[in-house]
C-alpha cells in the first residue's frame, strides 16, 4: 500500500507543484522613516492601483525593491480601463517609463511627472493622447493627481534617482491588485482580456521584487522576453504563465 501511495505522489507531484502557486499578497509595511530618508538617490519604481486610489513608491535595497511609502491618489478620472483617445477623460493603465526630460518641476499643476503615454503598446492599438501626468493640485482630467505634499516627496525621489544614474524609471499602472480573486471579480469586464496581459507583470514583482522588464510585440505586452499568454491551463501568477512562449 505504501509503494502505491509513493508511486501516486511521484506521478502527481510535478503537476501539484505547478498548480499550487501562492496568490500575490498585499505588500509588506514600508521601511522605517530613518531608512527612507537615507534612500534618496537609490533607484526607484512606481506602482499605481486605480481601485485603491494608491500610488506606491519603491526603492532599491540590495537586489530587491522595498516599499518606501504609499500615497493616496487625490483624484483620477474615467474609472477602470485603459486610456484610448484624447478627450475620453480616462487615466492610463499599462507599463510606462520615465526619464529626466519627463519631469516638470514648474508645472502649472505644482510639479509633474509625464508618464509617457502613449507608449508603444498604446500606439499599436491606435490610442492617442498627450500630457498624461502624475502631478499635484489634486485635480484631474485624465492624470493622476496628488496633494502637493505627496507630490513633493514623490518628485524628490524620482528626480534624485534619475540624477544619480538611473536611466529610466518603470511605472506600472494597474486597475487593481491583480490577484486571482480580483481577476475573477472583474472577469466579465469589457477590459478583462487586456487585464490578463497586465497580471503577469504584477505577479513578477510580487515574486521577484524587481520591476518587470516589459516590451511590446505584435500589439501585445511581452514580459522579460516572452509573450504573455492567456493560457487558461496555466495558473495565473505561475512561472509557467510568466515564461511560456508561442
Amino acid at each position: 500500500m505504501g509503494k502505491i501511495a509513493l508511486l501516486f505522489a511521484m506521478i502527481f507531484m510535478p503537476a501539484v507543484s505547478m498548480a499550487i502557486v501562492p496568490e500575490p499578497v498585499q505588500p509588506l509595511a514600508p521601511v522605517s522613516k530613518e531608512l527612507k530618508k537615507q534612500l534618496i538617490g537609490t533607484p526607484v519604481y512606481l506602482q499605481i492601483f486605480k481601485e485603491e486610489r494608491t500610488l506606491e513608491l519603491y526603492g532599491k535595497i540590495g537586489n530587491e525593491y522595498r516599499l518606501l511609502d504609499s500615497y493616496r491618489i487625490c483624484n483620477f478620472s474615467g474609472g477602470l480601463g485603459p486610456k484610448q483617445r484624447q478627450g475620453d477623460f480616462k487615466s492610463p493603465e499599462g507599463f510606462y517609463t520615465v526619464t529626466q526630460r519627463q519631469l516638470k518641476p514648474d508645472s502649472r499643476f505644482y510639479r509633474a511627472i509625464n508618464i509617457g503615454f502613449p507608449n508603444e503598446y498604446d500606439r499599436q492599438q491606435g490610442y492617442d493622447g498627450k500630457y498624461l501626468m502624475i502631478h499635484g493640485d489634486c485635480v484631474s482630467v485624465g492624470c493622476y493627481a496628488m496633494t502637493n505634499a505627496y507630490m513633493d516627496e514623490i518628485f524628490t525621489y524620482v528626480n534624485a534617482a534619475l540624477r544619480n544614474g538611473q536611466s529610466e524609471i518603470s511605472v506600472s499602472i494597474y486597475p487593481f491588485r491583480m490577484t486571482e480573486s480580483n481577476m475573477q471579480r472583474h472577469r466579465n469586464s469589457y477590459f478583462a482580456a487586456f487585464w490578463k496581459q497586465l497580471q503577469p507583470g504584477y505577479a513578477w514583482f510580487v515574486e521577484h521584487r524587481q520591476p518587470p522588464n516589459v516590451s511590446v510585440n505584435s500589439g501585445k505586452y511581452v514580459l522579460n522576453g516572452s509573450p504573455v499568454m492567456n493560457d487558461q491551463s496555466a495558473p495565473a501568477g505561475s512561472l509557467f504563465a510568466l515564461t511560456k512562449t508561442k
